[in-house]
């Protein structure tokens, strides 16, 4: 018998393209592939992952990765990203940007999950049937259809208006903000020999970048840790300790924020469905 996951050519999934593989970006494409989609997730380039663990971006580099009971493997050409959304045997991870994908034909979904905290955002509005901004830059309407308002006090779908400006502020861990990270000293190649999940104290050397160390910024464990070998540019989040004492590990796992922003997405896809319907109706 077939599962209702299993999906022949002839039934293809609707396709979400995720721009992002970070921890928000695949607790997006989570909620997605339960949704019913078939989802491929593309690597931003311009920044290295932080919190592997949380996320499907290992993907690429080890062949499969695993969150939350959902899967991912590695779609290194167009044929691969098709059959998986066919197949739907678990998520996609692609080092294809958007302009490679849209060879893929008109995009049922797509989300810009990069989190970019600034930078001009482009209108995605004519690569997909319905495309979706989470967080700064993003305004209804203008280059999405719909914002995805990420600020921890106000997460939530906006059909109109933008979402907030970057404003510099971390959410607090354990009663830490913007003190558990340490970051790159200068442009250049990351190295260490540390693991996510390791013991780490005060002002410990962690890892380097170029020939500077770079140290712990408090005793905790290792929550977050770019991988080893990686270009990154100045003041990049190199590593991120979790100060907190035992208790379950916060490295694995999707966040509470990420699930929050993940389900404001689905509220998104389902109140455009809504509207459009509306739509349809007047016209009919």
């Amino acid at each position: 018998m077939r599962s209702e996951n299993q999906f022949t050519p002839q039934r293809r999934a609707p396709v979400a393209v995720v721009l992002g593989t970070q921890d928000v970006a695949s607790a997006v494409a989570h909620r997605l592939f339960h949704a019913g989609y078939g989802v491929v997730l593309s690597r931003d380039p311009a920044q290295p992952v932080l919190r592997r663990s949380m996320s499907f971006d290992d993907a690429l580099v080890t062949g499969f990765s695993e969150v939350m009971g959902l899967s991912a493997r590695p779609a290194h050409a167009l044929v691969e990203v098709l059959r998986g959304f066919t197949e739907r045997s678990g998520v996609m991870v692609t080092a294809l940007e958007l302009g490679d994908l849209l060879c893929l034909g008109l995009i049922d979904l797509l989300v810009d999950a990069r989190m970019r905290m600034r930078g001009l955002k482009v209108d995605i509005r004519p690569y997909a049937r319905l495309s979706i901004g989470l967080g700064p830059g993003f305004t209804a309407g203008r280059n999405v259809d719909v914002a995805v308002e990420t600020a921890p006090d106000a997460i939530g779908v906006l059909r109109e208006g933008s979402t907030r400006g970057a404003d510099g502020i971390a959410s607090e861990l354990g009663g830490v903000g913007r003190e558990r990270f340490s970051r790159a000293p200068l442009a250049g190649i990351w190295t260490t020999s540390r693991a996510i999940g390791d013991r780490v104290a005060r002002g410990e050397v962690i890892g380097a970048c170029g020939d500077i160390p770079v140290c712990a910024s408090l005793e905790g464990r290792l929550r977050g840790l770019v991988r080893s070998g990686v270009e990154v540019p100045a003041d990049l989040r190199l590593a991120e300790v979790d100060p907190r004492g035992e208790g379950e590990p916060s490295w694995l796992g999707f966040g509470p924020r990420g699930q929050r922003i993940a389900d404001a997405t689905l509220d998104a896809v389902a109140s455009m469905e809504t509207f459009r319907l509306g739509l349809e109706g007047v016209a009919h």
